[in-house]
Parts: structure tokens; sequence; C-alpha cells
């Protein structure tokens, strides 16, 4: 049985070449801190457009995107782009 794929080293390089790009979150749009800590909500992770639960590929650089923890976390595996951003109820 093989490992975890996300431990392999296919996978770290498209997280370092995603990562060296420097991009805004896709889903807020607002900056990332790539220096934080990767358990900060506001830090890098690498967020696979079409969800690997949907059929998106772990390894092709088209699916990935750079994105906050928080931003990934709550978008989940759905396939809109908007389900991340939080509306404000403070009115």
């Amino acid at each position: 049985m093989a490992g975890n794929p996300r431990n392999g080293r296919p996978y770290r390089r498209l997280v370092t070449q995603q990562r060296g790009y420097g991009l805004p979150c896709w889903l807020c749009g607002h900056a990332i801190g790539y220096q934080l800590d990767a358990r900060h909500p506001l830090s890098f992770t690498l967020d696979h457009y079409l969800p690997l639960s949907r059929g998106g590929s772990l390894l092709d650089p088209a699916n990935a995107r750079s994105a906050h923890r928080r931003c990934n976390s709550a978008r989940g595996n759905r396939t809109e782009r908007t389900a991340a951003i939080k509306t404000s109820w403070k009115w």
C-alpha cells in the first residue's frame, strides 16, 4: 500500500512552486502571510481548483491555487469559489 501522496516529492515540489509565486488568496483576494507558521489561519496552503474528492488532480499545476488556510478550510470540497468568502454580520 502506498503512503500519503501529499507527503511525496512531486507534491512538495508543486507546493514549493506555488508558494514561490507569492500570489494573494484566490478565494478572498487578500495577501497571504507566506512567512506565518503553517497552523496560522492566514498562512499559505495549496488549494485545488477542482477538489480532489470531485475528480481534481493532485499534481496538476493548472489545478493548484494559493489560499489562506482559513479560506481553504471554509470552502471544503465545494466547487464554487465564493463559498469561503464570509459575509459580515456587523451592519
